[in-house]
């Protein structure tokens, strides 16, 4: 079930150092928000912080609020392994598990969730690599090492493997940089077949490809070197690729710096 997210005064730190600065936002189920901006503005941080991968780093914390609906994700006692059950993560180079197979790479969440039965595990599988848009290309070799698959396939099994868990959220930190033009568009199309069933975030530095597969875009930036990043503006994806509310999106977007 896709959710709504809603940051407030969201602040993120690396020990000391402030990575970005009070960022608010709402995110609307069932679309895809783009993150865009130079490198180093925090685009991929704050895309952490949503499902708390962010305090995984040594020195990682946050001020400020993240409600998934009205659950407030870093509230008292709130578990952030159940925070990313319900916030997927499809992250910038395909990383499947090396050491399983195909089936055992999709299966991975829901055994770790306690599913045992076969027949559950089978039928889930095939729900997600179909969902993935892999189920064709891989159907009859199932029990062959996911590392084995191309690189486009690898992504999409990395999907796959996201959306098995059904979790209400994905998140994609650049999921086409390492591909190739091919296998790009194919995650394009998926992207737009999956925001049916979820709420997306993508952080790409392809402006072409926010254009063409986001609802909403939001755009970040720094106000100078050493300086914590910060949102800019967020709009309708079409009108901050044509008419932009503040002239530095449309300085980055016309390629004057970045």
């Amino acid at each position: 079930m896709a959710k709504r997210i809603d940051v407030s005064g969201l602040t993120a730190y690396y020990g000391t150092h402030k990575a970005i600065d009070d960022i608010s936002m709402t995110i609307e189920p069932r679309s895809v928000t783009a993150f865009i901006g130079p490198s180093g503005c925090g685009k991929s941080t704050f895309l952490r912080t949503l499902n708390r991968m962010h305090e995984v780093t040594p020195g990682g914390r946050v001020e400020g609020k993240v409600l998934l609906d009205d659950e407030d994700l870093y509230g008292p006692g709130v578990d952030p392994v159940s925070v990313r059950r319900e916030v997927g993560m499809v992250f910038q180079r395909p990383n499947p598990f090396p050491t399983m197979s195909i089936f055992d790479n999709v299966a991975a969440g829901l055994r770790l969730n306690g599913m045992r039965r076969k027949s559950e595990l089978d039928d889930i599988v095939e729900k997600s690599l179909r969902g993935a848009n892999l189920w064709n290309e891989v159907k009859d070799r199932l029990n062959r090492p996911g590392s084995g698959l191309s690189g486009g396939q690898q992504q999409r099994l990395c999907i796959a493997r996201a959306i098995a868990v059904e979790p209400d959220v994905l998140l994609m930190d650049e999921p086409c940089s390492a591909l190739d033009p091919i296998s790009t568009l194919a995650v394009e199309d998926l992207i737009g077949e999956l925001k049916e069933r979820f709420t997306i975030v993508i952080v790409t530095h392809n402006m072409q490809q926010a254009a063409r597969v986001s609802d909403r875009t939001a755009f970040f930036n720094l106000a100078a070197v050493g300086q914590p990043g910060r949102l800019v503006e967020i709009d309708d994806t079409e009108r901050i690729f044509s008419n932009p509310s503040v002239q530095a999106t449309e300085d980055y977007i016309s390629g004057r710096f970045g």
